[in-house]
């Protein structure tokens, strides 16, 4: 491969490497695992060349070969920028334990069945869903499995989540402190992650004695798109503008916030605003949302960690793991206007 080449024209391969090296295949074998054998200064060179000429273990080869599990599958959907933060951390805490990702999306036209169909190919050896949020996954009680994000019942599938509820009760919270009544939720879906937020917000309001108050307006999804659209429909409905808004996540909170500027409706002046998962959105320029806190790289650890615990003989652990949030209190929220 010339020097320039950004990326090999073809695979290169450990007798490339060795080739190159002047050594053996074997040897570039034992430096490449990291396998005692080799020695500092044979090791120096022969890692030296592999970066030289680009070469990458082979993840499936590798995984063939031994009889120990090394490779995770990750199932992910549209779910706003959380879930790109969620991906970034489980590859670190893969990375940091050595072992690989493999990853497969859900897209409109590409369904869980055939997102595992694709992961079947680098022969993962247990799963990790973000995506879609399923009561019964498919492959439950097949591989060690970990849902992130939702409760499910099977009891081969093991769950790191935050709670919904603790979250939604801390915006109240917030919010009626702030001398709030008239507060409406805007649910993300109808997927089990956004009916449990839509739950624990109906709760938090019951506790608070506002079960008149009580409104959520529906969104198709979970995208900036779909909050701009339920934004639109709250301020065109005739109950009226609420002072306070909890939206299923930080993006479609950014969407009403955008809607709301159009209309020249001010934030927090005339209504505040609140987000879920305080992702780097909500930390953004221009943007400087209070939002609930969900921290993607301890919920990627824990994860990663329950996978290896599970492929561990004998290993008996907790099923669920639950994390409280906390409020991270911005400038989109303020005091009910008079």
């Amino acid at each position: 491969m010339a020097d320039d080449q950004p990326w090999p024209r073809r695979r290169v391969t450990l007798a490339d490497v060795a080739q190159r090296a002047g050594v053996s295949p074997a040897l570039v074998s034992i430096v490449m695992r990291d396998a005692p054998g080799a020695s500092q200064q044979s090791r120096q060179r022969i890692l030296a060349v592999a970066d030289q000429l680009g070469y990458r273990p082979d993840v499936r080869a590798r995984a063939l070969a031994s009889l120990k599990a090394h490779t995770i599958g990750v199932l992910f959907g549209r779910a706003g920028r959380f879930h790109l933060e969620l991906i970034d951390g489980l590859y670190t805490a893969a990375e940091e334990r050595g072992w690989d990702l493999v990853l497969s999306a859900l897209t409109t036209s590409r369904d869980e069945k055939r997102a595992l169909a694709s992961l079947h190919d680098f022969r993962f050896d247990a799963l990790i869903m973000l995506g879609p949020p399923v009561a019964e996954p498919m492959l439950a009680g097949n591989v060690p499995l970990v849902v992130m994000g939702w409760h499910v019942d099977h009891p081969d599938v093991d769950i790191v989540r935050t709670s919904d509820e603790h979250g939604m009760a801390l915006a109240v919270q917030h919010l009626v402190e702030l001398g709030h009544r008239r507060i409406a939720h805007l649910q993300g879906g109808d997927g089990l992650v956004a009916v449990s937020r839509r739950d624990a917000y109906v709760k938090a309001m019951r506790a608070h004695r506002l079960t008149k108050e009580i409104r959520v307006v529906r969104c198709d999804g979970e995208d900036q798109l779909d909050g701009q659209r339920a934004a639109r429909a709250m301020l065109d409905d005739d109950a009226g503008l609420p002072t306070a808004v909890i939206a299923f996540n930080d993006d479609i909170a950014a969407a009403a916030m955008s809607v709301l500027g159009q209309q020249g409706i001010d934030v927090p002046g005339e209504i505040s605003i609140i987000g879920f998962d305080d992702s780097a959105l909500a930390r953004g320029p221009g943007i400087d949302l209070t939002s609930v806190q969900q921290l993607p790289q301890e919920m990627a650890r824990l994860a990663v960690d329950r996978i290896i615990a599970r492929t561990a003989a004998g290993a008996v652990l907790d099923r669920e793991l639950v994390l409280e949030p906390e409020l991270v209190i911005r400038s989109t929220t303020g005091p009910a206007p008079g």
